[in-house]
């Protein structure tokens, strides 16, 4: 063999190596947020001041025959939701954190809640944006106007 060949060939070995070691990072599955919902609701928050928030913003713990009203449909399943939302109803603000039984259906419960979520449900508002993301088995609804960046950064931040 020349020398040229075998250049060639550990040439093509590191690249096969290369590859097969970016497609595992890749496709490993992305890590659950740890914590509870109420804490990392809270980290949504973070870094948005008090002046900016809805009037009366509460976080309630969602009673699975609620769900429908919070994300417009009760066809996923899920471990628990939590929904922060202002306690006045003429305010179009909010987020809801759903903790999936398996991170495997994120993605089509994030499907389902984005053809189903109602940024109406207020009746006389609309919430501007309407995200809808996950990250390992969590799912996070966002429903507001000026603070959806803001939210949807924080929840990106997320480890």
């Amino acid at each position: 063999m020349s020398k040229k060949s075998i250049i060639a060939i550990i040439v093509v070995v590191l690249l096969v190596a290369a590859v097969a070691v970016g497609a595992f990072f890749f496709m490993s599955p992305e890590k659950n947020v740890e914590g509870s919902l109420e804490d990392i609701m809270s980290k949504l928050y973070a870094g948005i001041g008090e002046d900016e928030l809805p009037m009366m913003l509460g976080n309630i713990e969602v009673a699975k025959e609620d769900i429908q009203y919070y994300i417009g449909t009760n066809e996923v399943s899920y471990k628990e939701a939590l929904v922060s939302e202002s306690g006045v109803g003429s305010i179009a603000h909010s987020v809801v954190l759903l903790r999936l039984n398996d991170s495997a259906d994120a993605e089509n419960v994030v499907s389902k809640v984005k053809e189903s979520a109602d940024p109406r449900k207020w009746l006389c508002v609309e919430a501007e944006n309407v995200i809808v993301k996950s990250k390992g088995d969590l799912v996070v609804l966002i429903m507001s106007n000026e603070l959806a960046p803001k939210l949807e950064e924080n929840f990106d931040g997320l480890k």
